[in-house]
């Protein structure tokens, strides 16, 4: 029974990993099985299209079979039970408890931005858990945001491939992704983006702290903005805004919000010099 414009409103939101609902509260007005829904297409558009494709062309297992799809699922659901047994004295039940987390899960890490309670109010444990979703974010080839699970996995295989080099210096061993060896150029690239991922974080929360706010405060407002989440903790959390914030510190949070939408490097190439000399 939701209204025909707010069905649209939110289906389009949900599907574009948008967020920004129609309502002062957010989702949290709506019946506790729209919210399910949402819930799970908020997941289902985080995945990799090209897993999609493959379930299209009847190639199953290769997409069960896909290490980014499988990663981001299983962060999702060791997040949703972590959460739940946290807040379980929150809520009536352990299910609403869990219906609850799994709502925040799928918004935070697909970069949505819906809410259906204050989770500022949650414990510091489950807190946690949200900011670091913040910086994984979704899929690669998904209509989420945030640094992405592909690139977080490189990362870590990258590490993992440079500690076991350091113990066998002799030894040759090639970074794999789904059995397909990756380019020492693409480890390059996803170096360089992290690189620059954290100097910007780094140089946006030390302008935005002119304002006088707290250190987690300025800190979820610079990962919400540059992950395109919406929400973030304290004074920015799901029932505040960012109006609190001076012209600077909102001109700095919109390049943000660009450069997190737009990717990293076509926004550091246009406001190169070089690129507009030639």
């Amino acid at each position: 029974k939701m209204p025909l414009f707010d069905s649209l409103a939110t289906a389009f939101g949900t599907a574009g990993t948008g967020g920004f609902g129609i309502k002062n509260d957010s989702i949290a007005s709506y019946s506790t099985y729209n919210q399910v829904v949402i819930t799970v297409f908020m997941i289902l558009f985080g995945i990799n299209f090209n897993a999609y494709y493959l379930l299209l062309t009847k190639k199953v297992m290769q997409a069960a079979k896909n290490e980014e799809v499988r990663y981001y699922l299983g962060i999702i659901g060791l997040a949703i039970v972590a959460i739940a047994i946290n807040t379980r004295e929150m809520f009536t039940s352990f299910g609403r408890a869990f219906q609850q987390a799994a709502f925040q899960v799928g918004s935070i890490i697909t970069t949505t931005g819906y809410a259906t309670t204050d989770f500022n109010v949650w414990p510091v444990f489950s807190k946690t858990i949200l900011v670091i979703l913040m910086f994984v974010g979704a899929c690669a080839g998904s209509t989420g945001g945030g640094f992405k699970c592909g690139r977080l996995l490189l990362v870590f295989k990258s590490l993992r491939r440079n500690i076991q080099k350091m113990l066998r210096p002799q030894r040759i061993q090639a970074v794999r992704s789904n059995k397909q060896v990756v380019s020492e150029k693409v480890l390059e690239n996803t170096n360089a983006y992290l690189a620059a991922y954290v100097l910007i974080i780094m140089f946006s929360l030390l302008v935005i702290s002119i304002d006088g706010f707290s250190v987690g405060t300025n800190f979820s407002a610079v990962l919400a903005c540059f992950n395109n989440i919406g929400p973030g903790l304290e004074l920015v959390g799901p029932t505040c805004n960012f109006s609190i914030y001076g012209p600077l510190a909102k001109i700095v949070l919109i390049f943000d919000m660009l450069a997190g939408r737009l990717e990293i490097f076509p926004i550091l190439i246009l406001l190169s010099r070089d690129t507009w000399r030639r």
